[in-house]
C-alpha cells in the first residue's frame, strides 16, 4: 500500500513536470541535486521496482 501512494505521489509529479514545467520535490528541497530530493527521488524508484514484482501476480490472475 505504501509502494502505492508512493507511486501515485511520484506520478502526480511527473505530471506537474510534464503539463506545467512544475517540479514539487525541487521546490520542497530547494533544487534537484539536494539530497533530500534525491532521497526522494530514489524511494519513488525503488517503489517502482518493487511494483514490477506484482506484473506476474497480475498476469497469472488472467
Amino acid at each position: 500500500m505504501v509502494s502505492l501512494l508512493i507511486l501515485i505521489l511520484g506520478g502526480l509529479n511527473w505530471l506537474s513536470i510534464g503539463l506545467f514545467e512544475w517540479d514539487l520535490v525541487s521546490k520542497i528541497f530547494d533544487g534537484s541535486d539536494t539530497v533530500g530530493a534525491k532521497i526522494v527521488y530514489i524511494i519513488v524508484g525503488l517503489s517502482a521496482l518493487y511494483a514490477l514484482t506484482f506484473l506476474s501476480k497480475v498476469n497469472a490472475e488472467d
